[in-house]
């Protein structure tokens, strides 16, 4: 430095001590300045101050010289401790040149730049609010000083700045959150550090209002969460506590629509491997459920970003159980949300267009002369689901997103790594908004019914039942009214019946109007197309699955509806293992005991109908007409069927099922049947037919048990005793069937031989044989 220059009013010897490289040469001259400028003071001369300071700062603190640089930073302390309280009208000139020597390469001048400071902000106190961004800015910087006394005289200005700002009601924290937003970005383990410290120190002081810049920095915050660090993460986990405090006792003060987003992203972990993410989810997943439970219909525009990170939490293991319980409050607190009056909002524009009571999406549902649903054309998949997207942008009037929901719960159900628990949730979920928004659902019906049906493969049980609560939903719900008979390309109209309250239990599982809608007979046809081209889930889940629709829908409709269908069907192997299943589950499931009763006694014209129905689907497999017979008391038509049965080609499987027969009869179901062998007068037929059963076997254990039993068979002479007045009340008795209704027992008897022709035909063709020709004629 030039010494002969002149620094007026500092004298040669100021300028010379504070250009030496001692530090006490240099203390003596700051203590010479400290004078000058306090008489300055004294004369109120402010120019003269002002000249100081200039000279100080722009030819010492900004110097090319390092010791020349000390000098000036020690010289601005004094001069700053000299002017005591009247330091605030000089900071800026004080503080900026020491602040660019926080930048110095040299440690030492960086520390005499933070001492410089602290004794600057000691003297200035509130003063120095009004710079705070950049003394906060030169502060983070130093936080992470490699130099420990750097770092250690940071700390101590970086006290004395929080003790200012914690005893101050004048901080600017709406010029401060830009700043803090952009530093809290850091990846600097001890700028991280810094960061939260301030941020725990603000939120904590009453007069200062952090919270409502909570979204500005609430992603930054959890980007510290998952910091290497313990300490650093345990204050993370510190000020986001006290945030989510203060959101529960002010929550109507709360942004929550803004932080959603931010939430939703890191509910989702990216790299499972590390733990630091699994403290990220799980302390975004908290805060998730407290959002849901007090924000309440705020956040259903943002439910498909919800569903998206809650979903798969569902199915996490017992080391994850807290993340799993946190996901499981958020999943049913956000159902709760959706309510009927979310199936309203968007139809009110398009009433005009319908003139009918069922909204416009059943319209849309159209018969394809296949009878079979496709599936939606569109691709689900990533690129297209707008995942954190509000459906809409006023906050007064809050509408749910159902094709974002819809889309997410597809995505799961087709991904094959969904856990169990994760697809029973969105099971749930479909069947939830079909409950509350059926309107808007069956817009998407068609592109969901593929996979639902598809998940009747699924492993799990309950999966199924949750699946088939669904489907029966679908098939039951009056939103999905049709015209039906242009939907089905049957013979003859097949009539749904509305189950009865008050006797069907099944209708209790739904809370919609109980009807079978133009999906019920689609949903049949392609349950029963899938069972024939997938024969385990028929053997393995099929007897399973028919009995649970029979709880869900109208037993009698299934019956009516897949015996239609199977009357049609060209692959008559699989029509007679079908006919063998529904004939099972028929007279053994406890859930079709009404059913039963109603086909036994055939007292009224729908049952007759129905008998006539299944019979004509049941001739696929002889020994099931047979045993329809039996349930439904046509025991003369059965005695006809067996005469028939020594046309057939007796198989291995054929005798099977005759046994499989003659353990029913024993069974429960068939006591009525058994009881009546004592009326040998009035029943004749039944004898004849159980005598022509027991011809049919071969001498197996079945043949030893329904002979046992013939041979109970009381003496005809010996029930004479009894008064014959008894026998016309049994004659009555058994003849209170419908008198109006007459079946043609000769044209059924015509459409078995039919149909066994069929089926012996196709035998002789898959055997390479000719068909031997029976001398019977079939008409």
């Amino acid at each position: 430095m030039n010494t002969e220059k002149d620094f007026s009013p500092l004298t040669p010897n100021i300028v010379r001590a504070l250009n030496d490289k001692l530090y006490e040469k240099r203390k003596v001259a700051a203590l010479e300045i400290e004078k000058l400028v306090r008489e300055f003071v004294a004369q109120n001369n402010s120019t003269q101050i002002r000249h100081v300071i200039q000279i100080l700062a722009s030819e010492f603190a900004l110097s090319q010289h390092p010791h020349s640089r000390k000098g000036g930073l020690i010289g601005l302390a004094a001069c700053s401790i000299a002017l005591g309280k009247d330091s605030g009208l000089y900071l800026k000139e004080l503080i900026e040149p020491v602040l660019t020597c926080f930048n110095d390469s040299d440690s030492r001048l960086r520390y005499y730049a933070c001492e410089a400071l602290y004794n600057i902000v000691k003297v200035a106190r509130g003063a120095v609010l009004p710079h705070f961004n950049l003394l906060f800015d030169g502060l983070s910087k130093l936080a992470a000083d490699p130099d420990p006394n750097v770092k250690s005289g940071s700390e101590l200005l970086d006290r004395l700045l929080k003790d200012i700002v914690t005893e101050s009601n004048k901080f600017d924290l709406v010029a401060f959150v830009p700043l803090l937003r952009e530093r809290i970005y850091s990846n600097n383990q001890y700028a991280r550090q810094f960061i939260i410290s301030w941020i725990h120190v603000l939120e904590c002081v009453p007069d200062i209002h952090l919270l409502d810049y909570l979204p500005e920095i609430l992603d930054g915050l959890f980007q510290i969460l998952g910091d290497n660090s313990k300490e650093i993460r345990r204050t993370c986990e510190v000020v986001l506590g006290e945030f989510l405090k203060e959101i529960k006792k002010t929550p109507s003060s709360v942004k929550f629509a803004e932080m959603a987003n931010i939430l939703v992203i890191h509910c989702q972990v990216a790299d499972e491997s590390k733990l630091t993410n699994d403290l990220i989810q799980l302390t975004a997943m908290t805060w998730m459920r407290e959002f849901i439970q007090l924000a309440g219909r705020v956040m259903l525009p943002y439910s498909s970003g919800i569903l998206t990170a809650v979903l798969p939490c569902l199915s996490y293991d017992d080391r994850k159980k807290n993340t799993k319980e946190a996901a499981s409050s958020c999943n049913h607190s956000l159902m709760k949300l959706v309510t009927p009056e979310d199936d309203n909002d968007e139809e009110e524009d398009e009433k005009s267009e319908s003139t009918t009571t069922p909204s416009r999406e059943e319209t849309k549902v159209q018969s394809d002369g296949s009878d079979v649903l496709n599936a939606s054309q569109d691709s689900v998949g990533f690129s297209n689901i707008s995942f954190f997207t509000p459906a809409s942008n006023e906050r007064p009037q809050v509408t749910l997103n159902l094709d974002g929901i819809v889309q997410v719960l597809d995505r799961h159900l087709h991904d094959s790594s969904t856990g169990m628990m994760t697809r029973i949730a969105v099971l749930k979920w479909l069947y939830h908004l079909y409950i509350k928004t059926p309107r808007k659902m069956f817009r998407h019906t068609d592109s969901l019914f593929p996979m639902l049906l598809k998940t009747l493969s699924d492993e799990s049980d309950e999966v199924i039942l949750k699946d088939l609560e669904v489907l029966a939903e679908i098939a039951s719900s009056p939103a999905g009214q049709t015209d039906l008979v242009g939907s089905c390309d049957i013979t003859d109209k097949l009539e749904l019946k509305v189950p009865d309250k008050s006797t069907n239990k099944a209708v209790d599982s739904s809370p919609s109007t109980p009807s079978m809608n133009s999906y019920f007979y689609k949903f049949m046809i392609n349950l029963l197309k899938r069972f024939s081209l997938e024969r385990k889930l028929l053997e393995n889940r099929g007897a399973f699955i028919i009995r649970q629709l029979c709880l869900l829908l109208n037993a009698e409709n299934i019956f009516h509806s897949m015996a239609d269908i199977l009357l049609k069907e060209e692959d008559l192997k699989f029509a007679s293992t079908m006919v063998q299943t529904l004939n099972t589950i028929l007279l053994t499931s406890a859930e079709l005991f009404q059913l039963r009763n109603q086909l036994k006694d055939l007292r009224t014209p729908e049952s007759y109908a129905l008998f006539c129905c299944l019979y004509r689907s049941w001739c696929h497999n002889p020994v099931a007409t047979v045993s329809l017979c039996f349930l439904t008391q046509n025991y003369k038509h059965a005695y006809d069927l067996i005469q028939k049965f020594g046309d057939l080609e007796v198989t291995v499987d054929f005798l099977m099922e005759v046994d499989k027969l003659v353990q029913l009869i024993e069974s429960p179901i068939f006591t009525y049947l058994r009881l009546q062998l004592l009326d040998v007068e009035n029943n004749p037929y039944l004898i004849k037919a159980l005598y022509g059963l027991l011809m049919l076997l071969p001498q197996s254990q079945a043949f030893q048990l329904l002979s046992h039993r013939l041979r109970c068979v009381p003496n005809p002479e010996l029930m004479r005793t009894v008064d014959e007045s008894k026998y016309m009340d049994a004659k009555q008795v058994s003849s209170k069937r419908a008198p109006h209704v007459q079946i043609d027992y000769n044209e059924l008897l015509q459409h078995f031989d039919r149909v066994q022709s069929k089926h012996l035909e196709v035998r002789h063709q898959r055997s390479g044989r000719a068909p031997e020709h029976s001398d019977r004629k079939i008409i």
